[in-house]
């Protein structure tokens, strides 16, 4: 019933009504668009995956990568000597499957598309959603496209520049004995990769989900101050859903910016929610 509900709002005027199975053929094109979308940036990330590999997929691998200089740059510049410079690591790969590095060409190419083309693929989904809403409702909602983006590439530079490299750092740095050397697979590292970045991307949406969620009236500040403990938990899952390994360096550096962004969502709802009591003590006088 919600679904019917939801399409028989999405009409241009009180007079102009779609049928059910128009509905679900413009949602068809949407989602055409998008793939397509999707495709041309994957084809363009498959004609230069070498050098995608090299510069952007091994970044976070390379002892002079961004990060790392900064970080050493940061502890000069607090009067902390060498603390926070990280140690060059010797990093490499294998590849012991003879397809592994073909198909991982194709993961590359289409996760780089996706990342390109998010923007385009938001926008299309909110052509679709757009019409079921109200004067008001698009008025709270105003600028969501940009948002919603800028999150997005956030969480993945997040991801990329800072939960990369630590664990990368890590793991090779860690060692129960000087007989055990690491060399993981390169499928390994760039299913963690994706993790860390996409994964992250999608979880960053957060605030803004909370407070287009406040706006319209479904949720409140004070819900959720006062599930507050019930959202510890479920940020802890979302955080060994993204980090496959599940050991407790990894999680503590998601679970951290996870809380974070939930605090800065309560912050967010509970102004929405005074705003609009002002609304509407204003509306009673």
């Amino acid at each position: 019933m919600a679904l019917l509900d939801f399409f028989n709002r999405r009409k241009k005027d009180a007079a102009a009504e779609m049928s059910f199975i128009d509905h679900l053929e413009q949602l068809r094109w949407h989602l055409v668009r998008s793939v397509i979308a999707v495709l041309i940036g994957a084809i363009v990330i498959f004609i230069y995956v070498s050098d995608v590999v090299d510069k952007i997929i091994l970044g976070p691998a390379h002892p002079d990568f961004v990060t790392y200089g900064l970080l050493c740059k940061a502890g000069h510049y607090l009067h902390l000597g060498e603390s926070l410079c990280i140690a060059n690591v010797k990093v490499s790969f294998l590849s012991n499957a003879m397809t592994e590095q073909f198909m991982s060409s194709f993961t590359i190419a289409f996760v780089g598309g996706f990342i390109i083309a998010f923007p385009y693929v938001f926008w299309e989904f909110w052509k679709f959603v757009k019409p079921a809403l109200n004067e008001k409702e698009l008025k709270r909602t105003r600028g969501v496209i940009f948002w919603v983006s800028f999150l997005f590439f956030l969480g993945v530079a997040f991801g990329y520049y800072v939960l990369t490299p630590f664990m990368v750092n890590f793991y090779f740095s860690y060692s129960l004995s000087p007989m055990i050397e690491i060399k993981p697979t390169f499928g390994d590292y760039l299913e963690n990769l994706i993790y860390t970045t996409v994964g992250i991307g999608v979880l960053f949406q957060m605030p803004l989900l909370v407070m287009v969620l406040a706006k319209i009236g479904i949720i409140t500040g004070s819900f959720l101050k006062k599930y507050r403990r019930h959202a510890i938990v479920i940020i802890l899952i979302a955080a060994a859903i993204i980090t496959p390994s599940t050991d407790p360096f990894s999680l503590t550096l998601v679970t951290i910016p996870l809380y974070l962004l939930f605090e800065a969502s309560i912050v967010l709802a509970s102004r929405v929610e005074k705003e609009r009591k002002k609304d509407e003590e204003k509306e009673w006088s």
